[in-house]
């Protein structure tokens, strides 16, 4: 039954789509009118209804027909910003640019993202924000999952715009828009309407146009974390420490190997002894840290997930000093390991605004990777979505490794945690106050 109403799910949605396109607000009155004067005026020998549903239908019929002759040639151009921020709203302009001589009025503009239907296996498992098991409606049918579904594979809220008269030239005009998620966000059509003499119906005229945005995740803010912990040796680090500007201490002279970086080479030598000589030089010690992400949950843990990103983010952004490489841990498709400051790229917001759930292996996936760094580790921030055996099992290896750390459990329940003082609950619905908690 559930898969029968889920395939009818995209024929509903697609007619709902077709009405808020073309009819108007007094054009749905009218289209309601002729369904119930249709259905009341069946036996015209009782009732006189099927005069009105016969003089509703002709003019809505005439307010399509009008739409045939909407005849514009106008091209656009966005100018987006390069991020955004999920539930934050920014504005961005749209430049139209009309190609005829006459100027174009009565026109409404609306702007629209990509949009993918989503598969029979995410509509059983993903539930909507406030899903109740109780409600049957939203248990069996599940018609409001599909469409928040759908409104989170747009990924933003873009608010239709009433455009004043344009120009035989082009008009600026500013429009707003609200991510709902984090990840990329593709618009790809503009769409300008515009209502019929008796303002029923809705002639279109679109334009596609591709930009794409970036949206991060939400941030908090968050006290400065300090780690007490020592510069530590960073193994191949004459390449690492040359990348994050350390000052280099010279050791001796050697012969050219392939591979060696040509700035290396000491010219005089190489003119006294007819051969390539290379300056040799002392790795360094710095301090680093890792920001460590879990990514294992199941299918009730989507908020937690999303919660836990936006606390990563938070932590990326938290003042620390500017000596410090900062390294982000995280089980995806495989493990990953993304570095940050003093001089390299500094991206880890747009990984994060990425990064996706890991639902099919075990959070022991995530200890190869902790263990190969831990070496080279001045602390360690840990970032959990549960607080079970395996989650404690890392806890009290960066213990047994004396490296200085500090955890964050993300919960929607009340959590007590009892003789572990590094690690600190936020949940779901405190996070602001429960992270500035956290020193």
């Amino acid at each position: 039954m559930r898969r029968f109403l889920f395939h009818n799910f995209k024929t509903i949605s697609s007619y709902v789509a077709w009405k808020q396109r073309h009819l108007t607000k007094a054009g749905s009155l009218v289209f309601i009118g002729i369904v119930m004067a249709g259905v009341f005026g069946v036996d015209t020998r009782q009732t006189l209804s099927y005069q009105l549903f016969s003089l509703l239908l002709i003019l809505l019929l005439l307010a399509i027909i009008s739409s045939f002759w909407f005849r514009i040639r106008l091209t656009v151009q966005r100018d987006l910003p390069k991020f955004a921020t999920v539930n934050e709203t920014l504005h961005y302009q749209i430049t139209i640019y009309n190609h005829t001589k006459k100027i174009q009025q009565n026109l409404v503009l609306r702007d629209y993202a990509k949009q993918q239907y989503p598969s029979f296996s995410n509509f059983k498992t993903i539930k909507e924000p406030g899903y109740n098991t109780r409600n049957w409606f939203d248990r069996y049918v599940g018609y409001p999952r599909w469409i928040w579904l759908l409104k989170m594979s747009r990924g933003v809220d873009i608010p239709e715009k009433s455009l004043p008269p344009i120009p035989p030239s082009h008009l600026t005009v500013q429009m707003q828009l609200k991510p709902l998620r984090r990840g990329y966000v593709y618009l790809t059509e503009t769409n300008f309407a515009r209502p019929d003499p008796f303002g029923l119906f809705n002639a279109l005229y679109s334009v596609t146009v591709n930009d794409k945005l970036l949206v991060l995740p939400k941030r908090y803010p968050v006290n400065k974390i300090d780690l007490v912990g020592n510069r530590k040796y960073q193994r191949g680090g004459v390449n690492l420490a040359m990348s994050v500007g350390d000052a280099e201490e010279f050791v001796a002279l050697r012969e050219y190997r392939p591979g060696d970086p040509l700035q290396h080479i000491h010219w005089k030598s190489w003119a006294k002894t007819g051969k390539p000589i290379v300056k040799e030089f002392q790795d360094e010690f710095f301090v680093r840290q890792a920001l460590i992400l879990d990514t294992f949950i199941d299918s009730k843990s989507q908020d937690l997930f999303e919660t836990a990103v936006s606390v990563a983010a938070s932590f990326t952004c938290s003042p620390r000093n500017h000596e410090v490489l900062l390294d982000l841990m995280f089980v995806g498709t495989e493990a990953y390991c993304f570095t940050s400051g003093r001089g390299l790229a500094d991206n880890l917001l747009e990984i994060l605004a990425c990064v996706e759930p890991c639902t099919d292996k075990p959070f022991k996936q995530l200890y190869p990777s902790v263990m190969e760094h831990s070496s080279s580790l001045s602390g360690c921030i840990c970032v959990l979505l549960n607080w079970d055996k395996a989650r404690k099992k890392l806890i009290q290896t960066l213990r047994n490794a004396e490296i200085p750390f500090i955890a964050v459990v993300v919960t929607n329940s009340k959590l007590k945690i009892t003789g572990y003082p590094e690690v600190h609950v936020v949940h779901v619905d405190n996070i602001a106050t429960d992270l500035a908690s956290i020193h």
